[in-house]
């Protein structure tokens, strides 16, 4: 992959005319600039190196993973008020595996802006969600590294198309437990959800705007934070179990950016009958977030962090709780070369056993990242991960890997 990667790198140098070319062939208008649409996309290519099973959301059975993507944006303006956009991947799943290329469409919406100050946008569609700071900066370009933080990808031992019988079950989900079989990392990944599903692609609504210094989000999803990609499109789950967020920022000064955000909605999947706790139904089974995020940019230096406090309802059990966090920051050397690091902590709390004891529900994991990337033209971009990987009563205390990507925008 990198001598792939070093090639298209360096016949990229000399191409930049030719990526001028395509954004003016890729961009329409009409005469009085009033109507405007733009093509634009990237070209990723990462690959995986990790010791099994595999990390995270990687679906593979062997220790290596090559995954390409292509991603298509539309972006369309319709006098001031109006604007749309649409996101599609050719990929091998949202979560990468090793499964034949297909596509989708993982983004479409319509904002609406009455007034020209941006004091209220109404927005309708299918879009990242609004919790946190993360999603906002989560594309391939714009990401130092090529995964996501900790609490967007470490799956927890929630299932979504069912409830535990008891916490000792739970604790065989989870993996905590004795009887826990040996490889049911593997096995059982596809039941598992994490406290946050990457960007939460989901279908819904949302409003938001601006005064002063101050921002504001709200939006009404088909479905949960933790939900799974199958569940983000139109028509899956019908609103019948809707979940609410919203998020308040504050920015005293160009170089710091607040908010706080908060979360509430069924995790239980409604396509399919599930198992739930005796006498209770989906809305039983909810999912709260908390979150508080930073940012913070002077120079070279740029930091950002989020607190995410969770809670998932489980009737007859208790309530399984777990505070997530991460603290990243990017420093960059030159224009062209930057580097970043990234801590990141899953801490998992108690849940008494019926025996007078609490019980932890889960393993605290700890995880490290860190990396180089490099600039070789506006269009192409290089980057480099090492991870480390720690968790406490775990099948494997220790896990590492190497991804790589390379990137090229158009």
């Amino acid at each position: 992959m990198m001598a792939v990667a070093l090639g298209a790198a360096a016949g990229a140098r000399g191409g930049e005319e030719g990526f001028d070319r395509i954004a003016e062939a890729l961009t329409v208008g009409s005469d009085d600039g009033r109507m405007r649409a733009r093509l634009s996309g990237t070209l990723d290519l990462e690959g995986y190196a990790f010791s099994h099973p595999a990390p995270a959301l990687l679906d593979a059975t062997g220790e290596t993973l090559f995954n390409p993507r292509w991603s298509l944006f539309l972006d369309a303006q319709a006098g001031r008020s109006v604007y749309a956009f649409a996101q599609m991947r050719v990929d091998r799943g949202f979560d990468p595996g090793p499964r034949p290329l297909r596509g989708r469409l993982d983004e479409y919406a319509l904002r609406v802006t009455p007034w020209e100050d941006g004091r209220l946008s109404v927005q309708a569609g299918k879009f990242g969600t609004i919790v946190g700071n993360w999603v906002p900066r989560h594309g391939s370009w714009e990401n130092p590294f090529v995964t996501a933080p900790l609490a967007y990808e470490q799956l927890t031992g929630i299932w979504d198309n069912g409830a535990p019988d008891s916490l000792s079950e739970l604790l065989d989900w989870a993996h905590v437990s004795p009887r826990s079989p040996h490889g049911g990392r593997v096995f059982d990944k596809p039941l598992r959800l994490p406290l946050l599903w990457g960007p939460s692609y989901t279908t819904g609504l949302a409003v938001s705007g601006q005064w002063g210094r101050f921002t504001y989000a709200a939006e009404l999803k088909d479905a949960s934070l933790s939900s799974r990609p199958r569940a983000w499109d139109r028509g899956e789950f019908e609103f019948r179990h809707p979940t609410a967020s919203v998020r308040l920022g504050y920015r005293p000064n160009a170089m710091w950016n607040l908010g706080v955000s908060a979360s509430g909605g069924s995790y239980m999947r409604t396509d399919i009958p599930v198992s739930l706790a005796p006498g209770k139904g989906r809305s039983d089974h909810r999912q709260y977030v908390v979150a508080q995020d930073v940012s913070f940019a002077w120079h070279h230096v740029q930091v950002w962090a989020e607190v995410f406090a969770g809670r998932f309802e489980l009737p007859g059990i208790g309530d399984a709780e777990l505070v997530s966090y991460y603290v990243e920051a990017k420093y960059k050397f030159t224009p062209r070369f930057f580097a970043a690091v990234r801590w990141n902590e899953q801490i998992y709390g108690k849940i008494a056993d019926g025996a007078g004891t609490r019980v932890r529900w889960g393993a605290n994991t700890r995880r490290l990242d860190v990396g180089p990337g490099f600039r070789f033209t506006p269009h192409v971009q290089l980057k480099i991960q090492y991870s480390l990987q720690h968790d406490e009563v775990a099948e494997r205390a220790w896990t590492q890997w190497v991804a790589g990507q390379l990137v090229v925008r158009f």
